[in-house]
């Protein structure tokens, strides 16, 4: 069962949050539908907050079992006293039949009795010993860029880009296949590095790209990661796209999400683009340029 409620702010990001705050849930576990853009008005005149519905599912209620009420009927009248058995007659005493005389047979031996199987007893179920923990997955091992490779200059320009950002992160780049090459951040606080829906980890991959191809005569993309959180993100966002898409079908009616950046607009697009009934476009400015689900026949 769906609830909604209504959330005001002075941007439509604090309006969403003041509803996740209230709600205690994150962004995934809701779907937020614009009512009003804020207005700054003329001289503190005229203007109006941002306005939100944020949807949110609960469980279903469990219905009650009804009472079985007692009839009026049933109760005014007495119950009538039940009457007594009357006393059995004494039935004719038969005679008792005599036993037939069988002829004797020699070397009759008597009949056998068979053994009843022996029940086995309950065995006593034994507690079981508590699983031991699983340990902690080992980080990956790199081998050292060569000198003078492309990867050694990645590596070199994100080293130094985290050390004025104060961050001890190691990163590591590994060419993945022809102009494309994968760099894994190692270290402590790797949260920091990624940001609010990745935006910190975009920021670095967008510089990287840049200073990388700057002295390149070809081009080459850098894809920057923490954590695997590309992987995570990607399998969140396909999830949230076929919700919202079964949404749309049962009410056969559009709906626009939240502002995402082109990488994700890429995600959701792919996610459902073979899904029936079903299509996407995207629209806004960057950057709150939204994907539009749209119910088609």
């Amino acid at each position: 069962m769906e609830k909604s409620i209504v959330t005001t702010g002075k941007t439509i990001d604090l309006a969403i949050e003041a509803a996740l705050n209230q709600l205690g849930l994150d962004r995934d576990s809701v779907s937020v539908q614009v009512l009003a853009q804020a207005k700054s008005g003329f001289l503190g005149f005229g203007a109006q907050p941002a306005k939100v519905q944020v949807t949110y599912e609960v469980p279903d209620p469990v219905p009650e079992a009804p009472k079985t009420a007692l009839s009026s009927a049933s109760r005014s009248k007495p119950k009538a006293p039940a009457k007594k058995p009357d006393a059995p007659k004494p039935e004719p005493k038969k005679e008792a039949p005599k036993p037939e005389t069988r002829p004797e047979t020699r070397n009759q031996t008597p009949p056998t009795r068979k053994e009843q199987p022996k029940q086995d007893k309950p065995r006593q179920s034994r507690p079981e010993a508590p699983k031991a923990p699983k340990a902690p997955a080992e980080p990956k091992v790199y081998a050292p860029a060569e000198p003078g490779s492309l990867e050694e200059k990645i590596e070199v320009f994100l080293k130094g880009l985290l050390e004025h950002m104060g961050s001890d992160a190691v990163p590591h780049a590994v060419k993945a296949e022809e102009n494309t090459y994968n760099v894994e951040l190692q270290g402590s606080d790797l949260g920091y590095l990624i940001g609010r829906r990745g935006d910190t980890l975009d920021a670095l991959q967008h510089l990287a790209n840049y200073a990388i191809n700057r002295d390149l005569e070809g081009h080459v993309r850098i894809n920057v990661d923490a954590e695997s959180y590309r992987e995570k993100r990607e399998e969140s966002l396909r999830r949230y796209a076929r919700k919202k898409a079964q949404q749309v079908l049962k009410a056969r009616r559009r709906t626009t999400l939240e502002p995402m950046n082109a990488y994700e607009r890429h995600v959701i697009h792919a996610a459902l683009q073979d899904m029936e009934n079903i299509t996407t476009h995207s629209t806004g400015s960057e950057p709150n340029r939204r994907v539009v689900i749209e119910y088609v026949k």
